[in-house]
């Protein structure tokens, strides 16, 4: 009699030996071809989602199934534990932080678990532990010690309230996102690493990704932003100057005003004799400090009184400050072309400047531009004297060569990337390892006295960095001198965190961050899966991050990801109260899935405590996330389903490069297959007879499934093992059948693993299913020997018949001849000619 799965039992019960042989875990030492399999590292933020479930299905799919053929698999997990979200946590809870993010950590490494994911535990780390930061602040000495370090006064975000500075996404609508003070730009002392030194090689490399998908290269090209450009002085009315670099000086003769930066020398000059300037420069520095948040706001400008000569004779401009010119940008100066450049466009139309067309596509060639936005694609110069007539790049080069031989310019490549600034004015992160001193300036931690621990003892109820305001931590002895010093109270960006991780992954002694030789053993990874909103920063970081690394000596390695898969989203429908005139906070409106109630007719509603409905509004399908509330907590799912009908949910549905839809039915869907497939390794054996159409269709499926597997294509296996599995319920009793059942056992296990096991012990096969081979093809049964061929009569379809493979023409006419569709459709008549394409068509003439 067939049971059913007990999927909780075999769940725990497999997870538990797994466990306890440490089945997944990687030798270093191994004879077998090495495959270093990586998704990247979650936040600890309490719970793992949907997001996490599809994620590290997929690797460990792939993962189990590379240990099948025959690797020695890297399959690891840890924690990117330090952040800002764990601050948070302290200032509104009461908790510290390095007990909230451990208490987390210990959390979802049980969610992991439950889903049996073949990691491999025994290289667990945790970011925020000073095993792993103290090995980064010795990376960051070896960077420094090679001048790839270096501290330079720039812009930031300060909250004037918290007295701390902000990230870019925790400044909104121009205020600090916890205290709504309104966010000033201060100049601050930061410490940079030199990315921009690897400009050119970080584009170079990109080449040779072809691994990658194709849109995340070409964001990182975008993103480092290689552009030739003119870098020139315009001569100002009060007898001084303005330099300015442009990347189109091809647009030099449609420019109608020039701009600087609120902290250019010319604006604080000015600031320094007019009230008004003055008020205007203050009002500047509660704006962005980004180009994407520029690029946004509101364009504002301050017009100095001064103007500039157009160095080709075209007239004066005026000089504004004006608030979306920073002066970490370039020269802190531009010249403004609103015709070609929807920022200035934007600027001139406030303002009532020209704006006049120099570029131009087929026949709009007007000097007049009466368009609603300014026009930045391809074309020819007009309206543009001696340029008149070429194309962008030709007129570039003309005005370059013009400027240069006029000694007013000079030609020059610049890039959009700037140096990556570390510092980070918060308590949670790596503490940077440099001491300073009155008499010795900067100075580094010396080797011997790393790791610098945070302190335990800090408390969050006042504003600012608890660093800063320790009694003791940041009062030290000068390494050089002796004297009195301070620690730097700043940490680094937690995408330095993730910038090397994977490196320790592979190799983690206790006295080094890691062993050459044991690192190179394993890297680059071989295949990495994550989302695309990663595709720029931790990407980028971490390419830059490997160079530098083989920069100072320390790695023989510049890419350190072979593949790159950048998987779908998991999206839910989203609901909300129907309240009108609701004068809460928009969010508040947000319903979870689990809190509704069904009604009359399936109307859904809130239930509230008072014993009210408030009905409810269906909204957009969109990514899950906590703030809409449209989250799906997986241990419930894994409770009710069990680990394997979630995981091969994930699968089955999409493609993986996909979003994809959760759905109670989908879910009910895969464990009712996971059922079938109880079923079929319940079954009686019978242990004679053959089937050779099974058997080809066994072998195929093996061939398929590996294919699909090694592309990632995962839905098309397992829509493959649909397939098989129905031909094995249709099949009648055979050897063949029972051989079909044992296979399906190896083929499943790197989907649903738990199941697999359960079979593979009941069948008494011996071992483990997880250490077993993937199954060999026999390349014979894949060659088929029978083929479909179609008959017509005067080019119609009439009739398909399946014939030997290779049938002669005469036979092949014969048989289509005899066919009892084609007699009725002849209906008596002889063909005056038959046509036979062999092992396709047979087409008679009547």
């Amino acid at each position: 009699m067939t049971t059913r799965f007990n999927a909780l039992k075999a769940d725990a019960h497999w997870q538990r030996v797994w466990d306890e042989r440490t089945t997944f875990a990687a030798r270093d030492d191994s004879p077998k071809p090495k495959s270093y399999v990586l998704e990247m590292f979650p936040y600890p933020s309490g719970k793992i989602h949907m997001g996490h479930v599809r994620n590290y299905t997929m690797g460990d799919v792939l993962a189990r199934y590379r240990r099948m053929t025959g690797h020695e698999v890297l399959h690891p997990m840890g924690w990117d534990a330090f952040g800002m979200p764990a601050e948070n946590a302290a200032m509104e809870k009461g908790v510290h932080p390095g007990n909230w993010t451990r208490a987390n950590i210990a959390a979802m490494k049980a969610q992991l678990k439950r889903l049996g994911f073949a990691l491999d535990w025994t290289r667990e780390l945790a970011t925020c532990e000073p095993d792993y930061y103290g090995h980064e602040q010795a990376l960051f000495l070896d960077f420094y010690k090679a001048g790839l370090v270096y501290r330079k006064e720039s812009a930031v975000n300060w909250d004037p309230v918290d007295m701390t500075v902000l990230a870019n996404e925790q400044v909104i609508d121009g205020r600090g996102w916890r205290s709504g003070a309104l966010v000033e730009k201060r100049k601050l002392s930061q410490w940079f690493l030199k990315i921009t030194q690897f400009a050119d090689e970080l584009i170079e490399g990109l080449g040779s990704l072809d691994q990658w998908p194709d849109k995340v290269r070409l964001m990182q090209e975008n993103w480092i932003g290689k552009s030739q450009g003119l870098q020139f002085r315009f001569a100002l009315s009060d007898g001084g100057s303005v330099e300015v670099f442009t990347t189109r000086p091809d647009t030099m003769f449609g420019a109608s005003f020039v701009a600087v930066a609120a902290d250019h020398p010319i604006a604080q000059a000015l600031a320094a004799r007019d009230a008004d300037a003055a008020a205007f420069v203050e009002r500047c520095k509660q704006g962005g400090t980004t180009a994407a948040e520029l690029e946004t706001q509101e364009k504002l400008g301050y017009d100095t009184g001064l103007t500039a000569t157009h160095p080709f004779g075209a007239g004066e401009l005026p000089v504004y400050i004006a608030n979306f010119v920073l002066m970490d940008y370039g020269t802190g100066a531009v010249f403004g072309v609103p015709a070609h450049d929807q920022r200035d466009f934007d600027f001139a139309t406030k303002y009532r400047l020209p704006i006049r067309r120099v570029v131009a596509d087929g026949d709009m060639t007007d000097p007049a531009f009466d368009e609603e936005a300014a026009y930045s694609g391809p074309g020819r110069l007009v309206n543009s004297h001696f340029l008149d007539g070429l194309d962008i790049d030709a007129a570039k080069s003309e005005v370059i060569a013009r400027a240069e031989a006029g000694g007013w310019g000079q030609g020059s490549t610049v890039y959009r990337l700037r140096d990556w600034g570390v510092s980070r004015q918060r308590y949670w992160g790596t503490p940077i390892p440099v001491i300073h001193c009155a008499t010795c300036g900067e100075v580094p931690v010396p080797r011997e006295q790393l790791p610098v621990k945070l302190p335990e003892d800090v408390t969050f109820d006042v504003p600012g960095n608890p660093l800063d305001r320790h009694p003791t931590w940041k009062h030290v002895a000068c390494p050089g001198c002796g004297a009195d010093a301070l620690r730097d109270t700043d940490t680094l960006d937690t995408f330095a965190d993730s910038s090397w991780y994977f490196i320790r992954f592979a190799s983690q002694p206790d006295d080094r961050p890691f062993d050459r030789t044991v690192a190179e053993s394993w890297l680059p990874v071989g295949q990495y899966i994550g989302g695309v909103e990663h595709a720029i920063l931790h990407l980028l970081y971490a390419r830059f991050w490997t160079r530098a690394l083989r920069h100072v000596g320390l790695i023989d390695l510049a890419e350190p990801f072979t593949g790159l898969f950048t998987q779908g989203m998991v999206t839910h429908e989203t609901y909300r109260l129907d309240i009108p005139d609701h004068d809460g906070p928009p969010g508040a409106l947000w319903v979870s899935p689990a809190d509704l109630s069904v009604g009359e007719g399936g109307a859904l509603f809130f239930q509230t405590e008072e014993g009210g409905a408030i009905p409810i509004i269906r909204g957009r399908v969109e990514k899950m996330s906590k703030s809409k509330k449209n989250t799906i907590d997986p241990e419930p799912i894994v409770d009710q389903y069990g680990a394997d009908a979630v995981r091969w949910f994930m699968l089955s549905d999409s493609p993986p490069e996909r979003d994809l839809e959760w759905s109670e039915n989908g879910i009910e869907g895969a464990w009712r297959f996971v059922q079938r497939l109880w079923r079929l390794f319940e079954s009686e054996k019978a242990g004679e007879g053959s089937d050779v159409a099974l058997d080809r269709k066994l072998h195929r499926t093996i061939a398929d499934v590996a294919a699909a597997i090694e592309a990632l294509s995962f839905n098309k296996a397992v829509a493959k093992l649909y397939e098989l599995v129905a031909a094995i319920e249709k099949a009648a009793p055979s050897a063949s059948r029972d051989t079909a059942i044992a296979t399906l056992m190896r083929l499943v296990a790197p989907m649903a693993p738990h199941i697999a096991e359960e079979a593979w012990a009941t069948h008494g096969a011996g071992g483990l299913i997880a250490d077993a081979a993937w199954p060999a093809v026999d390349a014979a049964l894949l060659v088929e020997d029978e083929v479909t061929i179609a008959v017509q009569i005067n080019g119609k379809l009439r009739d398909t018949l399946t014939l030997p493979k290779g049938l002669a023409k005469e036979d092949a006419e014969a048989a289509a001849l005899a066919s009892d569709k084609i007699i009725r459709a002849l209906d008596g008549k002889t063909p005056r000619k038959v046509i036979v394409v062999p092992d396709r068509l047979v087409n008679l003439v009547a």
